[in-house]
């Protein structure tokens, strides 16, 4: 007889950004990141703020995954207990839209638990209740059904979660336009990378707001070759 695997397993040496790190990346909008990682790192579209995009709506924290199979949460409970203050748990169901990843009750005790947001593939439920916790969420929308928690399920591992690998220790920035996953080895390189974005969009800014209207340089274009005129 074939042993039945365990329904939960959790990946003890679990790595974590510096705080310096963390706070780099606050205040710095999704575009930015994603421009400074050669306009790559969001997640895919359908994974949007819980109750619509809001101004001034913006999240930062270090990445803890908890891996689900569809319809399952066992993971994102374990994870609850296991989050430090400032973590982003992010639920993986494998994309499952047939029932809730999260609701209320889970984003309360993430709260509770000092995290700074959660996100996920699935649609979440509860909405008035979400929003009266006020803990940031990202998700695909909204489906009352019920989830299970049998596992099996792996919390401080990797997963895939809207297109992107999103592991234990990536730094993960939100906002009302996307979120945005920041792999652990590269956030140094991207938080030089955005200091430079940011001083040339702040730039062209001021450009624009100036009556600036010709980003090609349309007559070089053409006398390069790059650009043709025709009839």
């Amino acid at each position: 007889m074939i042993e039945e695997p365990p329904v939960l397993t959790i990946v003890r040496n679990r790595p974590r950004p510096t705080e310096a790190q963390i706070a780099a990346f606050r205040g710095i909008s999704t575009g930015y990141l994603c421009d400074a990682m050669a306009g790559q790192g969001a997640l895919d579209t359908a994974i949007a703020p819980v109750g619509g995009p809001a101004p001034g709506l913006h999240m930062v924290g270090p990445a803890l995954v908890a891996e689900n199979g569809p319809a399952d949460i066992m993971a994102t409970l374990a994870a609850i207990g296991l989050a430090q203050p400032g973590d982003v748990v992010l639920g993986a169901v494998s994309g499952f839209q047939g029932a809730a990843a999260a609701g209320d009750l889970v984003m309360a005790m993430l709260k509770n638990a000092g995290a700074a947001g959660f996100v996920t593939d699935g649609p979440m439920r509860d909405l008035e209740g979400i929003l009266e916790v006020g803990l940031p969420a990202w998700c695909t929308g909204l489906n009352p059904n019920s989830p299970y928690g049998n596992g099996p399920g792996r919390v401080g591992g990797a997963a895939m979660i809207g297109g992107v690998r999103v592991a234990t220790g990536d730094i993960v920035v939100a906002d009302s336009n996307g979120v945005v996953v920041v792999p652990r080895d590269r956030i140094d390189a991207v938080i030089a990378a955005v200091g430079k974005v940011r001083t040339l969009e702040e730039e062209l800014e001021t450009k624009v707001r100036a009556g600036f209207r010709a980003p090609l340089d349309l007559e070089t274009m053409v006398t390069t070759g790059k650009a043709v005129e025709v009839d």
